[in-house]
């Protein structure tokens, strides 16, 4: 249901008069206001998943921490956040998106006070873990609002915007919690990362209340308990040692953790058939898997965003532990990929629609070779030179014609009454990528590297982008089996 027709049925017309005819001019400045409400919560949320990682050291002196500690501080927004995506999805589609979305948005905000505020590591903890919990409500909801409020053009302009705001958000994270922290306003020190969320949060709350379209979705789907505990299990079992692991050096429970994560996903998939079966509402309807392009889009976007989240991780641990250059300086090295990213998400629609196919699996490749190009060029323990801006700039183009197209075209086909199921998947592999890529990638650099100065970590580095590479190619071969004409749902 469009936002449209949702304001119409909201407001029924005085007796005997017809509705008035909608103005498509407004209409269209307040869809796009609304985007602009959504897209500050998903900049906001993405920016928190980084922004902290600067400010540890801070963190660590003014609390007195632990090393475990500190880590949770790091790791239980994100854990929170990967395990629950799919679970605000579903919560969207049986109260409505308007209603979770303002719900996540409000957690959000005040657990980001909370953090402010925070007199010791324990309730920071709490804090970044409730931060997570508002953005996996938040989140999925916003590619079933752009679903179904948006048609053609303006559906595939909002989801280039949605993956721009993506990519910059990962990148600007770092550079505003080096700044945040180097400025110390009025002696905060680390506060101000967390503070920062509560007034643009307060703002896109009072925004959200007057621009988000009103009503539930017509047929509100059952929350399949089974699934929903089965998939939360599993998907704890597999994230919480990729968030940890290398920190605590790999402990046997982690990888007894791991392990089990595989038979857990298997019964998540025989509870969901079981709920197929009994006429109920799976938690990930397997007519929603069949929507061509979805899976073959998702593993795409998940191979991309993988490498792209795990070489920035350790393309920043390089710069500034081989290097010593100081967080500050080293987000704003990455002010090339930003730009990049920026620029592909919002010109590759100028591509004709029957080359978009080839177009995504040509940019993984130019990424692929983007990625080898750089660790190449940093092989030798320097800064790069001219160079490095230069072929940052070519991975970010290359990523902004990768993301943003492979949203469009993975949810092209869905219907509108699974777009939050859609979402959900979407959203979850894109987080659990990030995640697994950090992971994966983060600790062959660490694991690669003796510590022993720049020569070591420029080694790293190298074959941490060779890795990368290789992942960005895998990337390729699923794109090449999207679709191969795309349609409007």
């Amino acid at each position: 249901m469009s936002e449209t027709t949702q304001n119409r049925a909201d407001t029924p017309p005085s007796q005997g008069s017809a509705p008035p005819a909608p103005d498509p001019a407004a209409q269209k400045r307040r869809n796009n206001r609304m985007l602009v409400v959504m897209l500050g919560a998903v900049f906001m949320a993405l920016l928190d998943s980084t922004i902290v990682n600067v400010a540890t050291p801070t963190i660590r002196t003014d609390l007195g921490t632990t090393g475990s500690s500190l880590q949770l501080i790091v790791s239980g927004y994100t854990i929170a956040y990967a395990t629950l995506l799919v679970t605000g999805s579903r919560l969207g589609a049986r109260n409505g998106f308007r209603t979770v979305f303002l719900f996540g948005l409000v957690t959000f905000t005040v657990a980001s006070l909370a953090c402010g505020l925070a007199p010791g590591s324990v309730t920071l903890i709490g804090a970044r873990v409730v931060q997570g919990v508002g953005a996996a409500a938040m989140m999925p909801q916003i590619y079933s609002l752009i679903q179904l409020n948006f048609e053609g053009a303006a559906r595939a302009r909002a989801l280039s915007l949605y993956a721009a705001v993506i990519g910059l958000g990962v990148v600007i994270g770092q550079v505003a919690g080096g700044l945040l922290v180097s400025a110390d306003l009025f002696g905060t020190g680390w506060r101000p990362v967390f503070l920062i969320n509560v007034p643009v949060g307060v703002v896109l709350v009072i925004a959200g209340l007057r621009l988000l379209p009103q009503g539930k979705p017509p047929k509100p789907k059952g929350l399949d308990i089974p699934g929903l505990i089965t998939l939360t299990a599993a998907l704890l079992l597999l994230v919480v040692p990729l968030v940890m692991g290398h920190e605590q050096n790999w402990p046997l429970w982690m990888q007894v953790s791991l392990v089990a994560s595989v038979p857990a996903l298997v019964v998540f998939a025989l509870v969901e058939r079981a709920v197929a079966r009994r006429g109920g509402a799976p938690l990930v309807p397997g007519r929603v898997l069949k929507t061509p392009g979805l899976v073959s889009g998702a593993s795409a976007n998940f191979f991309a965003m993988a490498g792209y989240a795990g070489f920035l991780f350790a393309f920043s641990q390089h710069m500034q532990s081989g290097l010593g250059e100081s967080a500050t300086r080293t987000g704003l090295t990455f002010a090339p990929l930003a730009i990049g990213v920026a620029t592909g998400s919002l010109t590759w629609q100028k591509v004709p629609e029957r080359l978009h196919r080839p177009m995504i699996a040509t940019a993984c490749v130019v990424t692929a070779v983007g990625y080898v190009a750089i660790g190449f060029d940093m092989r030798s323990g320097g800064h790069g030179g001219l160079a490095l801006p230069a072929l940052q700039l070519v991975v970010g183009i290359g990523m902004g014609y990768i993301t943003s197209p492979l949203l469009t075209v993975a949810l092209a086909q869905v219907k509108p009454a699974d777009a939050a199921d859609a979402s959900g998947v979407m959203t979850t592999a894109a987080q659990i990528a990030q995640v697994l890529g950090v992971a994966a990638y983060g600790s062959v650099y660490l694991g690669t590297t003796d510590g022993q100065g720049a020569d070591s970590s420029a080694h790293a580095i190298f074959v941490t982008a060779l890795l990368v590479t290789a992942g960005a190619l895998l990337s390729a071969l699923a794109a090449l089996r999207l679709p191969r004409k795309r349609q409007t749902a």
